[in-house]
């Protein structure tokens, strides 16, 4: 069972403390939504309650739905986790690495040893990187004169690699390239693949690239914390018009519909009568999949935007095919073999089959990391473990 009092005492409290101006957390089991709770305000100066209903940007947390889509075409035969996929993206034919930089700051590339694969994709060890974490990648844009990272301009995505694919693991734009290998191998956008597939069989009313009217309407608002930890309002309109929808980052949801998601694959697949994954596919997903090599603390190179990120360091942690994987339990909470991702805008996510728990939490505070946040997130989860 979990501890109600406990989930609602600590939600109130980080409202009520300041440390959040609101918050949405939930959590479920296989047959049920165990809790679902809102708490504070949508924003500084909103005073419009936080509801279950309230709409987030939910970021890397598309990650999760979006790996989904693309193991339903390798169920379908239409991708491979291991075939090339230069046929289908011309960028990943003949990738470049990155190996430094000449006396005149231009960088130098050489080919990759390897093909990229989706298994790499999927597992952040493909070789591509994020500026918010790599300076060099940031080095890199700024000697191509290339588009802002959230630009939503195709180019952002014209990379090269920080190293040969499956030589290590570094968090990267990976899975905004499955979602364009999910377009190429669908025939549609990706927008469409996702409600088809994924978002309209489970009843995720609320998740979209491009909220609509009635979900705009409940959006929640962003907040900037700056180094003494105060908190302010931050606009971050939606991009109307994106050259592509980023599978690794682009979606709006709600708590309710995210649970449908994590209750999905806590059933292998299936929820409510609607099969979005066979069982078998489910159960691989949650494999590890990059052998001897370990998930890496992801350290800060654009501190607005993110704080260094290295969820219970204490507890070693590889990577399934588009999650997370603690490989052993976390004292009080999660257990072995326990999926999990997050969202810039810290909203958080884990998916325990052992134990047949999953949790959604979801703020929206800038940089990413908030250890406030984190705190929240560490004692919701307890109690949701709680007998």
């Amino acid at each position: 069972m979990t501890d109600i009092a406990a989930m609602d005492r600590a939600l109130r409290q980080a409202v009520e403390s300041g440390a959040v101006p609101g918050v949405v957390a939930l959590a479920g089991s296989r047959d049920a939504t165990l809790y679902q709770a809102a708490f504070g305000t949508r924003g500084l100066g909103d005073a419009t309650a936080m509801s279950l209903d309230t709409v987030f940007a939910i970021f890397s947390m598309t990650k999760a739905i979006t790996s989904v889509a693309a193991m339903q075409l390798v169920e379908a035969g239409k991708l491979s986790l291991d075939g090339p996929l230069g046929a289908l993206c011309p960028h990943l034919a003949a990738p470049q690495v990155l190996e430094g930089f000449d006396a005149a700051g231009q960088p130098r590339l050489r080919p990759a040893r390897r093909p990229v694969t989706l298994r790499h994709l999927l597992t952040h060890t493909a070789g591509f990187s994020y500026n918010t974490w790599n300076p060099e990648v940031g080095r890199y844009q700024q000697a191509v004169a290339m588009p802002p990272s959230r630009s939503g301009k195709l180019a952002v995505l014209d990379m090269p690699l920080v190293f040969d694919p499956g030589e290590r693991w570094e968090y990267g734009i990976n899975t905004d390239w499955v979602g364009r290998v999910v377009e190429a191998a669908a025939g549609r956008p990706l927008p469409d693949v996702l409600r088809e597939g994924v978002l309209a069989p489970l009843g995720m009313e609320d998740t979209a690239f491009l909220p609509g009217p009635a979900q705009r309407a409940r959006r929640a608002g962003m907040h900037q914390r700056d180094a003494a930890g105060a908190l302010a309002p931050l606009d971050w309109p939606i991009n109307e018009t994106p050259e592509f929808f980023g599978g690794g980052g682009g979606l709006y949801s709600s708590g309710p519909d995210y649970l449908r998601f994590t209750r999905m694959l806590l059933r292998g697949g299936a929820l409510e009568g609607a099969r979005v994954l066979r069982p078998e596919t489910v159960a691989l997903m949650g494999e590890n999949h990059i052998g001897d090599l370990l998930m890496q603390p992801m350290r800060t190179a654009m501190p607005q935007f993110s704080n260094d990120f290295f969820p219970f360091p204490a507890v070693p942690k590889n990577w399934g095919l588009g999650f997370m994987r603690n490989i052993t339990a976390v004292p009080g909470g999660r257990g072995a073999g326990s999926l999990a991702w997050a969202g810039l805008g810290n909203c958080y996510f884990w998916v325990d089959p052992a134990a047949g728990r999953s949790g959604v939490l979801l703020t929206q505070i800038l940089p990413f990391g908030d250890k406030a946040v984190l705190d929240l997130l560490a004692a919701f989860e307890a109690a949701v473990y709680a007998h």
